[in-house]
């Protein structure tokens, strides 16, 4: 066991615009009434689906002094390491036959990975465009899986920027994350994968009372719109407090609510939660957002190495969990949060809140995961061979 990392500072957001019905009707206009369930019934045929676990952090509770904490673990999904598995692969399906057989994307490792392994489902040609922050062990996981890699200097959205270009100029068919084209389907596709994660928190959660607060990840706002659509369809008439969470550096949703349009953050966007270096929010998901967050905090690179050597070791008994550095975020965002009495008190946290967290991915580039916890060395190990061994267990809520 060890102590609570020791937080330095966390900016704070709260969304005068939200309207949650308002966030409902935009819901309903990106994902049209069969969609989610279109998603949800074609995810779960595949091979290897599992429902991811839903685990109690009692103990991280009880430091935070917050009623409950339940973590949802993608660290396994499907074998790819993160949540995008649903997202990227389910679009690759759904899109195959109806254009070219060659798929791309630009990628900051993640979503890379779910869009190739869905090429390699169907025997069809993935390339996949990195910017100069991402590793070269998430490079090495892209090739493991037959990408062709094309690297781009600049930033992650330099690296959107350059494959639509080539996508349009050689008739790839582009699989993006992130689209201010309402006629783009590849987008509406990949957050409607994402909608299954909240499919299986309502069903995990369905004999026990609803979270009122939610911390998600932003990056291009994906992710959040699609919690957000969950929201929707399961806790609408008593909405849970819809937090996102982003690196200072690339703090594109933070500042797009505070300004009442999307901002482009300028620069490198070089992070830690390389997961998260998106400096543009997705228009097709900013409507979401704009209504249905409650509130942005933005948290420092200084946080994340001692949340993940946290949830590694479980706190207080809670079950270890291997956390990357983007998937932990959520975590280090309470904990920051809760150590700092006027952000508290602004996010309304009260020692009988029920706070549901996502780790959004698992050990993806086990050099730098072995970096940040030591004590890891042979998990990674495990990792860099594609079979790492399981820390967590299916927790059924009580």
């Amino acid at each position: 066991m060890i102590g609570l990392p020791v937080t330095k500072r966390v900016a704070h957001l709260r969304n005068s615009r939200r309207n949650p019905a308002a966030a409902c009707r935009a819901a309903a206009r990106l994902f049209p009434a069969d969609s989610q369930r279109e998603a949800s019934q074609e995810i779960l045929s595949w091979d290897g689906y599992q429902v991811s676990p839903l685990l109690p952090l009692r103990g991280l509770a009880s430091a935070t002094g917050v009623g409950e904490v339940w973590l949802k673990d993608e660290g396994a999904r499907f074998g790819l390491g993160s949540f995008k598995a649903l997202g990227g692969a389910y679009a690759v399906t759904r899109l195959a036959g109806s254009g070219s057989q060659t798929f791309a994307c630009a990628t900051d490792g993640n979503h890379g990975r779910a869009v190739a392994w869905g090429a390699r489902r169907l025997g069809a040609r993935c390339i996949i465009y990195l910017h100069a922050g991402v590793s070269g062990g998430r490079e090495s996981a892209l090739r493991e899986l037959g990408a062709g890699i094309v690297r781009v200097a600049g930033s992650y959205d330099d690296s959107v920027h350059e494959v639509a270009l080539d996508a349009a100029a050689n008739g790839w068919t582009l699989v993006g994350d992130t689209s201010d084209d309402e006629r783009d389907p590849a987008a509406a596709l990949v957050m409607a994968g994402y909608t299954v994660l909240i499919d299986e928190i309502a069903a995990q959660l369905l004999h026990h009372a609803a979270p009122t607060h939610l911390f998600v990840q932003a990056g291009v706002g994906g992710l959040a719109a699609a919690v957000i659509a969950g929201v929707c369809r399961y806790w609408a008439p008593a909405p849970p407090r819809i937090v996102v969470v982003e690196p200072e550096q690339a703090s594109c949703v933070f500042r797009s609510l505070a300004a009442g349009e999307r901002v482009t953050v300028p620069g490198d966007l070089h992070t830690l939660m390389a997961g998260l270096a998106c400096g543009k929010v997705s228009g097709l998901a900013w409507p979401l957002l704009e209504a249905g967050v409650s509130d942005a905090v933005v948290i420092r690179d200084d946080d994340i190495p001692g949340a993940m050597r946290l949830m590694f070791a479980g706190h207080r008994g809670d079950p270890k969990v291997i956390c990357g550095e983007s998937g932990v975020a959520g975590v280090a965002a309470l904990l920051a949060s809760a150590q700092e009495a006027p952000v508290r008190e602004a996010l309304g946290l009260e020692h009988d809140s029920r706070v549901l967290l996502i780790n959004t991915e698992g050990a993806t580039d086990a050099k730098i995961f072995a970096s940040l916890v030591p004590d890891a060395a042979g998990i990674c190990v495990a990792v860099q061979r594609g079979t790492p061994p399981p820390l967590t267990e299916q927790a059924a809520p009580p």
